[in-house]
C-alpha cells in the first residue's frame, strides 16, 4: 500500500514548529525526562519532516531512512566517532552527534518514527474516506 504524502508546505511548517520547539528545550529544560527522551522523540519527527519538505520520497522510505539515520548517529556514539577520527568538530556538531550512547535514546528514535508513521497512516485514511 503506497501512503500518499502530504503538501511540502505542510512538512515545512511541521519542520519549523518542531525545530522551535526543539531550540526551546535545549536552551530552557534542563532535566531528566523532557531534554533527552522527548526531545529525542521529537528530532526524528523533525528530520523526517524536513527530509519530506526537500525530497520526493515516499512515506515509508523516509521513515527508515531517518530512523535508520538515528540509529547510526546513535551508534557512532558507542564507538565514540569524534576520538576515532582525531577530529574536533564545531560545537554545534557535537550537539548534533551527542556524547554517550544510549538504548533508551533508540528506545525515543523508534517510538518517534512509529508515532509519525501512526500519524502518515491515520492522514491517509482520512484522505480516503473524503
Amino acid at each position: 500500500m503506497q501512503l500518499n504524502r502530504r503538501s511540502k508546505k505542510a512538512y515545512f511548517i511541521s519542520f519549523l514548529m518542531l525545530l522551535l520547539i526543539e531550540i526551546s528545550i535545549a536552551i530552557w529544560i534542563k532535566d531528566d525526562f523532557i531534554r533527552p527522551y522527548l526531545g529525542d522523540f521529537l528530532v526524528v519527527i523533525l528530520i523526517y519532516c524536513f527530509l519530506m519538505t526537500i525530497s520526493n520520497l515516499s512515506v515509508l522510505r523516509a521513515l527508515m531512512i531517518v530512523l535508520l539515520f538515528s540509529f547510526a548517529v546513535e551508534f557512532f556514539q558507542l564507538i565514540n566517532i569524534v576520538k576515532v577520527l582525531q577530529y574536533q568538530p564545531p560545537k554545534v556538531v557535537m550537539i548534533v552527534l551527542g556524547s554517550s550512547f544510549s538504548v533508551w535514546d533508540l528506545l525515543a528514535y523508534t517510538l518517534g518514527i512509529l508515532f509519525t508513521a501512526g500519524i502518515e497512516f491515520y492522514h491517509n485514511s482520512m484522505l480516503r474516506k473524503t
